[in-house]
């Protein structure tokens, strides 16, 4: 059984430790955080883990085989280099980092120690997605012609990061698992609303070098909160809704072809069949992340979700900056990689 630390018990690490503790795979040997508070709480919920205001000495504690990183972003690097150097496991809340070469240094020393170095994207592994990415493997929806997402509600307010990296960095990930194409250009536009805080809303539009588009809306200023999710095929449709407590993703049978109706004439022919709802696993997704990286830890598999993939996403969020930049102008990923 793998002993894992804790770096961080303020939003997300107290998930993170009740995930290992539940999976019966690993154990939470140590847990640390700079605040007394947050440690008081860790103590009562862990009580046989052992409790530190220090997370470098956590990193050197030769009883922890690998780190779970749940601090401030601008913090990853710093502390998944650390652990890497301490010949750790590394799982990082996303996003992997901040800074594109910083991601990439990561990756390779990863590579070069043959640790594993695996990425919170939690979305990933839910039971819808998982069910989605089935149904295109699988065929089911033909070509993917667009992925296009709302998530919107009203707060949290992050202090370090804007709304592209703490929201859209979900649908950066999953289409990144979903198709089977890598994204060329990405255009952005984000404003700031709130005095003092990072951008609270964004519109970006993805494209990919198979054809298909990605349309994304996030935003912190929303009345209500919406994460709902279309992808349209040429085969079918999916209409997911991870507000709804049951019937999550539906699948539409339905469509629109062209058709010759003459030598000069065309007609669009509309297909309206069935609907079906898959059912879908009751299976926390947190809970499958923990396990995939407990036999990544153990068997040297790659991870769903391991650091290649995080440096894609880390990529798509630094053109999304880009572009913002430049109120929106559309930026080559290709010329963005080599600048990097």
């Amino acid at each position: 059984m793998i002993s894992v630390g804790i770096a961080g018990y303020g939003y997300w690490g107290p998930n993170l430790a009740r995930a290992v503790a539940e999976s019966g795979l690993a154990k939470v040997e140590m847990i640390a955080d700079m605040a007394p508070a947050a440690l008081e709480r860790a103590a009562r919920r862990h009580p046989a883990a052992r409790m530190t205001a220090d997370i470098g000495e956590m990193i050197r504690d030769p009883k922890v085989d690998a780190i779970m990183i749940a601090t401030p972003v601008h913090t990853h690097f710093p502390l998944a280099r650390e652990a890497l150097f301490a010949g750790k496991h590394v799982l990082v809340e996303k996003p992997m980092t901040d800074d594109v070469g910083q991601a990439r240094f990561l990756v390779e020393e990863a590579a070069r120690r043959g640790r594993v170095l695996m990425v919170d994207h939690t979305f990933v592994y839910t039971p819808a997605v998982r069910a989605i990415s089935s149904m295109i493997a699988a065929g089911e929806l033909g070509e993917v012609f667009y992925y296009d997402s709302t998530r919107v509600n009203l707060g949290l307010f992050q202090r370090d990061v804007n709304v592209i990296w703490d929201l859209a960095v979900h649908d950066f990930a999953i289409v990144d698992h979903l198709l089977d194409q890598r994204p060329v250009a990405i255009s952005a536009s984000a404003a700031r609303f709130v005095p003092g805080s990072p951008e609270n809303m964004a519109q970006l539009t993805v494209h990919y070098d198979g054809g298909a588009m990605a349309h994304l809306n996030v935003n912190w200023l929303a009345p209500v909160k919406i994460r709902q999710t279309l992808i349209g095929g040429s085969q079918k449709m999916v209409v997911w809704d991870d507000m709804q407590t049951s019937e999550k993703v539906k699948v539409y049978d339905r469509g629109a072809s062209l058709s010759e109706a003459g030598p000069y004439e065309h007609m669009v022919s509309y297909r309206l069949g069935d609907m079906h709802a898959p059912a879908l696993s009751t299976k926390e997704a947190l809970l499958t992340e923990v396990e995939e990286f407990v036999r990544c830890v153990e068997t040297g598999a790659a991870p769903l979700t391991d650091g290649h993939g995080g440096l894609r996403v880390v990529e798509m969020l630094a053109a999304a900056s880009r572009s913002c930049a430049l109120r929106g102008h559309p930026v080559d990923l290709t010329t963005l990689k080599v600048a990097s």
